[in-house]
């Protein structure tokens, strides 16, 4: 296999540290030097996991000459490394309240709920994703999603999403639903403690339904191409 390219990033790389630290002392209260610290020492993880991410998104927006480049002005790509950050200094046992002070900056910069114990996919892609609150459902890779959207529980029990699953605005999947590989959950649709199976296209609210085939005429008719695999 090819190594992927080395992530280029729009600014130095002091100015998305003076970026971050800047809004983490106004926001939410820095403290220094310990935390500035803990950042420092996680960001050349996260920004490898996000060079990994970038490597697979199929947008001209995440790309510079071809090559997979962070842009910390484009608030999506920024909502998904304040994400990662967190996660990472979460997996490491770091403390909770720099996790939580990230965790809090993404939603008042970009209005998203991505708690930073919930395991996203290494490659997902979230397409203008205001308003969208993600809860601890088991997701696949490539997984996408757009506006006002929600995954979470019904009594404690969370999803499972296959693999290239695309929810579009305003869709929630809630509960015991164990949805299938290769599936687009249409706008607007609500499911809840249901099943849908692979290669599918849903729509309705449940337990009303409308689950037709992603093929027609042996061609796939899904709208979603957020995604491309690396030489």
């Amino acid at each position: 296999m090819t190594p992927l390219p080395e992530l280029q990033i729009s600014v130095p790389p002091q100015r998305l540290t003076e970026l971050l630290h800047t809004q983490l002392r106004s926001m939410m209260l820095l403290d220094e030097p310990s935390e500035t610290a803990l950042l420092a020492a996680h960001l050349p993880r996260t920004l490898q996991r996000l060079g990994f991410l970038f490597a697979h998104i199929n947008n001209k927006y995440y790309r510079r000459d071809g090559l997979p480049c962070f842009n910390p002005w484009h608030t999506a790509q920024y909502g998904i490394f304040l994400y990662l950050l967190a996660n990472d200094l979460f997996r490491s046992h770091g403390p909770l309240l720099l996790c939580d002070k990230l965790y809090g900056l993404n939603k008042i910069v970009n209005a998203v709920d991505l708690f930073y114990e919930v395991e996203l996919p290494d490659v997902f892609f979230m397409d203008h994703p205001v308003g969208t609150v993600l809860g601890r459902a088991r997701y696949g890779r490539f997984f996408s999603f757009s506006q006002n959207i929600t995954v979470g529980n019904n009594r404690g029990i969370f999803p499972v999403i296959g693999e290239r699953v695309a929810m579009m605005s305003g869709t929630s999947l809630i509960g015991k639903c164990q949805v299938g590989n290769n599936v687009v959950i249409a706008s607007g649709c609500a499911i809840k403690d249901q099943d849908i199976p692979d290669n599918s296209i849903v729509f309705g609210r449940s337990p009303d339904l409308t689950i037709k085939s992603i093929f027609k005429d042996g061609r796939s008719i899904s709208p979603v191409n957020f995604f491309e695999v690396p030489a």
